[in-house]
């Protein structure tokens, strides 16, 4: 299709939707825009291309997004998703016109930009600002997440028999004021898979489904009592060292978690050796069930609680990794290098733990949300009196200077897994090899984190973000807003105020924290939260569906002692989650997007889970935990990723997570790729996932170790092959037509291989592949009910 169609298609959308943005505005876009985009176009651009500009440089704006668009006099500014064929990207680029006039901007920058417009330009500002400077900000009082939680009575039901919690009966009453009957109960198969993966991430065998159903089916009734073999077995299931595994992936994708820093605009991509130890701190956490509070205070100051033992201490600098694990901006293209480290900080704290984008606030008062820019720079005082340890990270001063690290001292170092330089020297002959930086004699025992500062003092006022234009003062402080809630920062010169903050976000009568973690535990159990912008509470966000009901469980959660397994058990023996997927086409037609929650909503596997069950299917999975990292104890320049990740049958959780080169086993099914905040997954169907499950190597394999599994199993009893093939891969046996079709798709595929496979041995080995592959590839495999 010609550009100028395009452009045209892309106009008429953006009108019809009042916005820009075709793309789905995700939270990690917007953080994004507001970023690495917004900043710049204030900067560089508003000055002659804004409706505020004295004179507008060539009839273009660019401060709405409409506006970028429709272009000006050189024609079509934007083509989104085609940075090729887009005239602000040739301009940035110094290609024909040169944008801005004075000097190019950085490639990283540049970079950035390349990168927004492939992703469709997702574009969040309102559309033609009569000025540059107009704001519609909200009264915090109309805006719902700034109230403070209330602990609303239990509403009363007509069908008051079918509630087997308090948190039933706020589900109940909205579907009985649509006029509508929830879904029946899953069955015990149903359930029994449900919850295995829910809670561990991994599905159940077949013996373990037996096992469960018979249970069941020896007990009476249990249709308004919780059955008490389930009960049981979410007891077990929650004690699973597998538990803190799924839950604390779950948590990694709030944290942005990486093992590199990723594309610095200088083609480069510095390693962090030692982030694993903050991902084995999280499973952890999740296993002991460390209290949220508490959770949440190790890891902005855990450096400042008292520590009664070594590897205590070792544990909580490990924790402050959340406030590093950031990608940063190469330092020799970005004078705004160390405001950026805490733009990072500032957004983790922001979206992660109060759902708010506290980052938009850096070059302006926020345009709809209440929090001004003395706000956003109250609290960038705390982490400019803080400093941030990510060590050498081969950046030899291209990307940022080196740091110190935390030295751990209880903690041992993790067993050796691989080495990487030979692996890159055998693949990369002709390329520049990895450049290894040793910093510490035991760089084993070593920890990213966060520490004092050397000085200890209030942040100034960045003009439009630029850290060389500078303004008044403004005292260390929280979003005024939400009030002080009693706490004090301590005065300059004497601790950063971390250790405030994260008293502050713990408050019991914090407006957002607890309310923003049971909406993340809701999402992960039911497949959406009861906010569907789960890392936006503010006004750009959905409303919550029963407000009610969020405030009763997040009054729950803190009387409960915030303890995180309570309260997802709590969720899981709910009448409500136990619900079937499907129900009444009347249901589906008056809510089809489950508002009401008057079903359970059927879901695919996220990443991760689909390769662990493919693995334990094929009998390949090493369920111990990992070890350390691939990159562990080594500082390393990476040119080149691909060849550094390696098969591993160990969880999926525990493999090399390498900003802009994630595990190619994951990479298909949405994986999040570390650079913000990702409270919910996009959760898309792309032709790159029919490929994968066509031929991808790891498939591939595994499929001819699953047949090796059945026939060493088995023997020749095909019929006993294929019972045994449909436990293993679906826990169950098949039925009667499903056993048909399988040895008609064996007999068919070895008279296929016949005249190209020599050997009857050879031949039997890739039929029972290709239907071990078939199995592993079906919807029953990769959905959960």
């Amino acid at each position: 299709m010609p550009a100028s169609i395009r452009h045209v298609l892309w106009v008429a959308l953006a009108c019809s939707l009042g916005t820009a943005g075709a793309a789905e505005m995700t939270a990690e876009r917007r953080a994004f825009f507001e970023a690495r985009i917004r900043p710049v176009l204030v900067k560089q651009c508003y000055e002659c291309h804004s409706a505020g500009a004295r004179k507008i440089g060539g009839k273009l704006l660019l401060d709405s997004p409409g506006d970028m668009l429709e272009g000006g006099e050189s024609g079509t500014a934007m083509v989104p998703g085609d940075p090729d064929e887009s005239l602000i990207i040739q301009a940035l680029k110094y290609e024909g016109i040169e944008m801005p006039p004075d000097k190019p901007l950085s490639e990283g920058v540049v970079q950035d930009f390349i990168t927004w417009v492939k992703m469709g330009a997702p574009d969040p500002r309102e559309e033609r600002p009569r000025q540059t400077d107009r704001m519609t900000v909200h009264d915090p009082d109309s805006i719902w997440a700034y109230q403070p939680v209330k602990d609303h009575a239990v509403p009363k039901v007509k069908n008051s028999t079918w509630q087997r919690d308090p948190l039933d009966a706020f589900i109940l009453q909205k579907i009985e004021a649509a006029g509508q009957h929830p879904a029946r109960d899953a069955s015990a198969t149903t359930l029994v898979r449900r919850v295995f993966i829910d809670l561990t991430g991994l599905p159940p065998t077949a013996k373990e489904v037996d096992d469960f159903v018979s249970a069941t089916n020896q007990e009476s009734n249990h249709a308004t009592n919780p059955s008490k073999a389930y009960e049981k077995l979410v007891d077990r299931l929650l004690q699973s060292p597998h538990f803190g595994e799924r839950w604390g992936r779950h948590w990694l994708d709030v944290a942005r978690f990486g093992e590199s820093n990723g594309n610095d605009g200088l083609s480069r991509n510095p390693s962090f050796p030692h982030a694993w130890r903050y991902r084995d701190y999280v499973i952890q956490s999740f296993n002991e069930d460390t209290p949220y509070d508490r959770f949440i205070t190790e890891q902005i100051a855990g450096d400042l609680i008292p520590a009664g033992s070594p590897a205590l201490r070792d544990r909580q600098l490990i924790a402050t990794g959340f406030l590093a694990l950031g990608a940063k901006p190469a330092k020799a293209m970005n004078e705004n290098f160390e405001m950026d480290v805490v733009a990072d900080q500032i957004g983790v704290v922001g979206h992660g733990i109060m759902g708010l984008s506290v980052a938009c606030a850096r070059c302006h008062d926020h345009k709809t949300d209440p929090i001004s820019a003395r706000d956003y720079y109250a609290m960038a005082g705390i982490f400019k009196s803080t400093e941030t340890l990510w060590g050498a990270a081969a950046m030899q001063g291209l990307t940022a200077p080196q740091t110190a690290l935390h030295e751990l001292r209880a903690s041992p170092p993790a067993k050796p897994r691989a080495e990487i330089e030979p692996v890159i020297l055998a693949n990369k002959p002709r390329r520049t090899p990895a450049k290894v930086v040793h910093t510490y004699k035991n760089s084993d025992s070593l920890a990213m984190g966060v520490r004092e500062a050397k000085k200890i003092e209030d942040c100034k006022l960045n003009i439009d973000g630029e850290s060389k234009r500078l303004g008044a003062s403004v005292p260390r402080g929280f979003l005024t807003t939400l009030g002080s809630l009693d706490v004090a920062i301590p005065p300059t010169g004497q601790q950063s105020g971390r250790l405030e903050l994260a008293q502050w976000l713990t408050h019991p009568k914090h407006p957002q924290t607890a309310r923003v973690m049971v909406n993340r535990l809701w999402l992960h159990l039911f497949g959406e939260g009861l906010v569907r912008t789960p890392d936006d509470f503010g006004v750009y966000g959905e409303r919550p569906t029963h407000p009610e009901l969020l405030d009763h469980l997040a009054t729950r959660f803190i009387k409960q002692g915030w303890s995180m397994k309570r309260m997802i058990r709590d969720l899981v023996l709910s009448r409500t989650y136990q619900q079937d997927s499907t129900c009444d086409e009347a249901l589906v037609k008056a809510d089809p997007d489950n508002l009401l929650q008057a079903r359970h909503n059927r879901r695919r596997l996220d990443a991760e889970a689909l390769r662990d069950a493919i693995l334990k299917a094929s009998g390949s999975l090493d369920a111990r935990p990992g070890q350390g990292s691939l990159i562990q104890a080594r500082d390393v320049l990476i040119n080149e990723l691909d060849h550094l990740h390696q098969p591993s049958p160990h969880r999926s959780v525990y493999l090399l997570m390498l900003r802009n080169s994630m595990p190619p086993e994951l990479t298909p099914f949405n994986l999040p790729d570390g650079t913000a905040v990702t409270g919910r997954r996009d959760v898309s169907t792309l032709p790159t996932q029919s490929l994968y499950l066509l031929n991808n190597r790891f498939l591939v394999e595994q499929s001819e170790q699953f047949s090796k599994r059945l026939m060493l199993k088995d023997g020749d009893n095909h019929d006993q092959r294929i019972h045994t093939a449909y436990r293993l891969a679906l826990g169950r046996g098949p039925t009667t037509a499903e056993k048909e079709r399988a040895a008609e798709f064996i007999r068919e595929t070895d008279l296929h291989l016949v005249s190209t496979v020599e050997g009857e041995a050879e031949r039997s080995h890739l039929v029972w592949a290709a239907f071990a592959q078939a199995l592993l590839a079906s919807s029953e495999m990769r959905y959960v009910d």
